[in-house]
């Protein structure tokens, strides 16, 4: 298995049965809105159940790709059908396959007529297919293509079922991200043409081949690097990109922020790992103080921009700026345990945001308001849902025993071996955090309801279905981590041996530390 090709095309099946899904949702009649619904639960459902098979067969053990598919598609210019998945991949696969289905099948889009929906379903299965893409594609064009695929979805989910400012919430992602892709592109083939003279001796968009054999001159390494990276630091947001996330999070709809908080985001993170550190290490380790320094600028920022939020979707929006810029933070530390960490984050963030804004949207859906001074004592009247919100909420908080503290603590640990000041500074971020979701907890629901909030409803049967498993894997995560952690570390310590190995950078060491730090004393 271990990258060698199956008889069952696995990772080409995550792809292409969502997407057969949504062809079938838009041959059908729009007389029969039920039926939409059950093609798209069916196709969802089913993607989910194989990215858990995935998950499950997956060779802990290995660093390599695994269950790889691999067809020349435009062979004269060395494009390839080529997929593959490792332990940086893996989880965001299953986090992918997971949270679909939830989305489809528990949230309900706020629309009057069910007959409208068979546009919303088919494009949310078309993202499905274009993230799931984007997290497998070994191919520079084919990474291309689902990333830019990817944009179309988002852009119609949030102008036709979000808010009041939607379209141009949907514009000015869509303008953002764009922009950013046209500069990944121009360095993608940039990329392959200066390879293919230098270490490869043939054209090809093959990842892994351009990243082992390819010789980049220092300055010609950075021009390119900053091509891609510029792409992802969009789509993560790293500040000063970031302004598009707070309006795109608030105007669209719960589905469609569910899915961006949980695996949209995250393409920039990926990316930044699998395309930035990957395929040019010394870039990435000449201008990592500024990746360094931007990400903690978010984190203290996007902390205190949330506690400002008047809007409780947008304080959760803004937070998600603060939490990933940690995830940036441990990307460019470049240390085992602060990549680690910072892989286990991007899961962690989409299970507890994603749960968040799940929650939100059931809170706007009751109360048609989701100004915190228009909420109070919600507690009182719905216990159950307050308990729900709490657990996620500390979750995010980084609580010991949930998932949010076991990335946390492994990025801040991790970097510190490598960015001590940084690690300082972004530290108060974390307390930051604790602030500004606990007070907005506090405003929302304690203290006495008021006539408008007394008939707050309880969590029903089917939204605590839908809550379940983002509390079980928020649980079990942080209780027992080893099962993630092991699946992530090898792929992981394979990257750091490869990025050692083309600039002979040395990753500092927990023993290494201790031993300065005995001989300091």
């Amino acid at each position: 298995m271990n990258g060698e090709a199956l008889d069952f095309p696995i990772l080409s099946m995550l792809v292409f049965m969502p997407v057969a899904g949504a062809v079938i949702i838009t041959l059908l009649s729009k007389r029969r809105p039920e039926y939409m619904k059950l093609v798209a639960a069916v196709s969802s459902v089913a993607t989910g159940a194989m990215s858990i098979w995935l998950t499950a067969e997956f060779n802990g053990h290995e660093s390599g790709f695994q269950f790889v598919s691999k067809h020349s598609w435009i062979e004269q210019w060395g494009i390839s059908w080529h997929l593959g998945v490792d332990g940086i991949s893996l989880f965001l696969i299953l986090l992918t396959g997971v949270l679909f289905p939830l989305a489809i099948l528990g949230i309900d889009p706020h629309n009057d007529d069910p007959a409208k929906n068979k546009p919303y379903l088919a494009w949310l299965l078309l993202l499905e297919a274009g993230v799931m893409g984007s997290f497998m594609s070994l191919d520079l064009f084919l990474f291309f293509v689902f990333f830019e695929i990817v944009l179309v979805p988002m852009y119609f989910l949030i102008g036709g079922w979000g808010y009041e400012g939607r379209v141009q919430a949907a514009t000015k992602f869509f303008l953002y991200t764009m922009i950013g892709s046209a500069f990944m592109l121009v360095s993608i083939m940039a990329t392959v043409f200066i390879a293919s003279r230098n270490g490869v001796g043939h054209v090809t968009f093959d990842l892994v081949e351009i990243a082992e054999h390819a010789e980049f001159a220092a300055s010609t390494g950075r021009w390119l690097f900053f091509g891609f990276a510029v792409a992802f630091a969009v789509k993560v947001p790293i500040f000063p990109l970031h302004t598009w996330l707070p309006d795109a999070h608030t105007q669209a709809p719960t589905a469609g922020s569910v899915v961006l908080a949980g695996v949209m985001l995250k393409l920039g993170t990926y990316g930044l790992l699998r395309f930035g550190l990957y395929l040019f290490p010394e870039a990435s380790l000449w201008s990592r103080h500024l990746w360094l320094s931007l990400a903690v600028i978010g984190i203290i920022y996007g902390a205190i921009a949330a506690t400002m939020q008047k809007d409780l979707k947008r304080l959760v929006a803004y937070s998600s700026v603060a939490h990933l810029g940690f995830i940036v933070l441990g990307i460019f530390a470049v240390t085992s345990q602060s990549i680690t960490g910072a892989v286990m984050q991007m899961v962690n963030h989409g299970v507890s945001t994603g749960a968040l804004f799940l929650l939100v949207g059931m809170i706007y859906e009751r109360r048609h308001t989701r100004q915190i001074a228009d909420l109070k004592g919600i507690q009182s009247v719905a216990p159950i849902f307050a308990a729900a919100f709490m657990i996620v909420m500390l979750s995010s908080i980084g609580v010991p025993g949930l998932n949010g503290f076991v990335g946390e603590y492994l990025i801040l640990i991790g970097s510190f071996m490598s960015a001590r000041w940084y690690v300082v500074v972004a530290s108060t971020g974390v307390i930051l955090a604790a602030l500004y979701l606990l007070w907005a907890y506090q405003r929302v629901f304690h203290g006495e309801p008021d006539e408008a909030n007394k008939t707050f409803a309880e969590l029903k049967l089917k939204e605590a279905a839908v809550l379940l498993p983002f509390i079980a894997v928020i649980v079990f995560a942080g209780v027992y981590p080893k099962p993630i952690l092991e699946r992530i570390e090898p792929a992981v310590d394979a990257l750091i041996t490869h990025v050692e190995d083309k600039t002979g950078y040395e990753s500092p060491q927990p023993a290494a530390v201790a031993t300065i730090s005995e001989e300091g004393e």
